[in-house]
């Protein structure tokens, strides 16, 4: 008769760098939640190349220094009064803080940084909405 092998212990870890991808594994796992007027918001593809309404192409290295871009907000933070989760908005693309959570590219903005909102959404709130 045979005796079962016995479980491993798990144990702690021995070496800094396997403790630092622990701890970087978790926080991969971890929710985000927003702190404050903070915003994260996944920036759209509107980088590379465009075309005007003209339709001469536009190429990405083009100076284009006080041209906003668009943003999907993604979280909100609790004390965000005039925007919400799944509002597109403008916001010039120097500022905020660029940030990669999961593989994805974000952008972690103040509510005060936006631009304007464009929203499904219809209510009594002042501020532009495309």
């Amino acid at each position: 008769m045979s005796a079962a092998a016995p479980e491993p212990v798990p144990t702690a870890p021995t070496s800094r760098d396997s403790a630092s991808q622990e701890a970087a594994d978790d926080d991969a796992r971890a929710p985000i939640r927003m702190l404050a007027d903070r915003l994260l918001a996944r920036p759209a593809g509107e980088a590379g190349e465009r075309k005007n309404r003209a339709g001469i192409l536009i190429p990405a290295t083009a100076n284009v220094e006080r041209r906003l871009v668009w943003a999907t907000i993604v979280a909100v933070g609790p004390t965000v009064r005039a925007i919400s989760e799944g509002d597109r908005v403008l916001y010039a693309p120097d500022t905020g803080y660029d940030v990669e959570i999961r593989g994805d590219d974000y952008i972690i903005l103040r509510e005060r940084e936006i631009h304007a909102v464009a929203s499904e959404r219809i209510e009594d709130r002042t501020g532009l909405y495309l």
